[in-house]
């Protein structure tokens, strides 16, 4: 595997000064859960099926019923690295993968790691992905008692056959449910997330998807245009000519339908691709990414960044066991960010938020594109004549070709 970046020392230790502000910026977790019941045709995330994982040789086991002993020994290793300082932990987010094939207890096994290491902040925000056919009210009642307060369920779509297409398993109707069990189990806030653009979709498909999305209550709702990403089954279809690749025009009217439907719905979108009822539905875990926390991410292949220092871990389940086992870093390679980076990456990600990002992060070429941008309506006039740069709907159909410009 390429480094693309420096080694991580096998202790796991920042360059100096990464950590020196740790405690003084936001601080996540975030546990990915490498483990796959069956793998989605659409899906490019690093991931396993028991097939998978059984066909990997080596001495090193990487199963679900001993996967949080390893992630516990990494929280440690994140307390040894950062050492003493108090650094409480305000949202932890469980995603994969499918976290809900562990069972709750190994889930609240994790979290309560952290708790120990770090400390939760009162009120964190817990999170889970979870895939619909792998729980039922007596799994969700026993995540809540774990401590979790928010669940995310892998929607998609309503209509049959579109879920045929993307390869998921669950059946239409089944999302919606959990989503009340998950109220009834009393959880905080609950997401649903739907993929618009798959190949065979029509306009009343999608209709339908969001009317079910809205009628399930939730307050919390994701919505993604398809990509179809190199090395998956559905870009192999695509290829063969089985599958046509997603229109950008018909991408663009379907965003418009979701920003109409959900919007009218009660539900408000705080980022490009999400939309929450209220700010205390806004994924406090995601908007730490977009805002420059810092984060610590558990498991294989997971990304981490603290103090402009961003790195990532072995990929595969056997080799980042081996790697604990012998009390290494299970860190591939890091990058350092230089201050023209972080720059762009701020941009890049506060211009997709709502409040848009401050014109004084943009240099002179970039304040005038700004300007350019307002008559074109793809900023906002009223912000920008306070100082800021946000997204019209229209700036947000092409909010990575106005990054480009303004950064």
């Amino acid at each position: 595997m390429p480094l693309d970046g420096e080694p991580v020392p096998a202790d796991g230790s920042l360059p100096a000064g990464a950590a020196a502000g740790a405690g003084t910026r936001p601080f996540g977790v975030y546990v990915h859960v490498p483990f796959c019941a069956t793998r989605c045709g659409y899906c490019d995330f690093n991931t396993y099926t028991a097939a998978e994982l059984r066909s990997r040789d080596g001495g090193h086991t990487a199963t679900r019923e001993d996967y949080a002993d390893r992630a516990v020994a990494e929280i440690r290793l994140a307390r040894r690295v950062l050492g003493s300082a108090e650094i409480p932990v305000s949202t932890v987010f469980f995603g994969g993968g499918t976290p809900t094939l562990l069972p709750p207890e190994d889930l609240g096994r994790i979290l309560a790691a952290v708790g120990t290491e770090f400390g939760l902040e009162p009120g964190a925000e817990v999170t889970t992905e979870a895939n619909p056919e792998t729980v039922d009210p007596g799994v969700l009642a026993r995540l809540r008692e774990q401590g979790f307060t928010r669940v995310s369920f892998g929607m998609q779509s309503a209509a049959q056959h579109v879920l045929a297409v993307l390869d998921r398993a669950h059946t239409p109707g089944r999302p919606q449910q959990c989503a009340q069990w998950a109220r009834e189990a009393g959880f905080d806030h609950v997401n649903l997330d739907l993929i618009y653009g798959t190949p065979g979709e029509t306009d009343a498909d999608w209709k339908e998807s969001l009317r079910a999305a809205v009628e399930a209550g939730v307050d919390h709702v994701s919505a993604y245009s398809l990509i179809v990403e190199d090395g998956t089954r559905l870009a192999a279809r695509v290829r063969r000519g089985e599958l046509t690749e997603p229109d950008e025009d018909v991408l663009a009217d379907r965003y418009t339908m979701a920003d109409d439907a959900l919007t009218a719905a009660g539900l408000h979108p705080y980022e490009v691709s999400n939309w929450a009822r209220g700010d205390e539905a806004r994924s406090r875990h995601n908007r730490l990414y977009w805002t420059g926390g810092d984060w610590w991410g558990i498991g294989p292949g997971a990304h981490s960044h603290v103090g402009g220092t961003r790195w990532w871990n072995v990929k595969h389940p056997a080799a980042y066991a081996a790697r604990l086992a012998e009390d290494r870093s299970p860190g591939h390679a890091r990058e350092v960010l230089g201050e023209a980076d972080r720059r762009f990456e701020r941009i890049m990600l506060e211009l997709r938020l709502a409040e848009g990002c401050p014109l004084d992060l943009l240099d002179e070429r970039g304040r005038g594109d700004a300007e350019r941008a307002v008559e074109e309506g793809l900023l906002e006039a009223g912000a920008h004549a306070e100082g800021r740069a946000v997204l019209t709907r229209r700036g947000r159909l092409l909010a990575d070709a106005v990054v480009r410009r303004l950064a």
